[in-house]
């Protein structure tokens, strides 16, 4: 299995579950990765942290540490 992590600038893929828990779970789901959404990989930051996606017609960076906490179907 992928994580968001994973994604190459462009590339689309599609929320399979979440690992993270606590409140950065909570987060994550209130910006809209829960299951069966598209993500896709806008752009990546020079150093590659924080990376740039579309959720749900929004654009939000991500951290490497939260974004490969999260499972992802091409």
């Amino acid at each position: 299995m992928n994580t968001l992590k994973d994604l190459k600038q462009g590339q689309i893929g599609k929320v399979n579950s979440l690992l993270s828990t606590g409140s950065m779970r909570r987060r994550l789901q209130d910006i809209g990765l829960i299951e069966g959404t598209d993500v896709e990989c806008l752009q990546k930051s020079p150093a590659g942290d924080p990376i740039a996606y579309l959720i749900r017609g929004a654009v939000i960076a991500l951290r490497s540490e939260d974004s490969s906490n999260i499972l992802i179907n091409y």
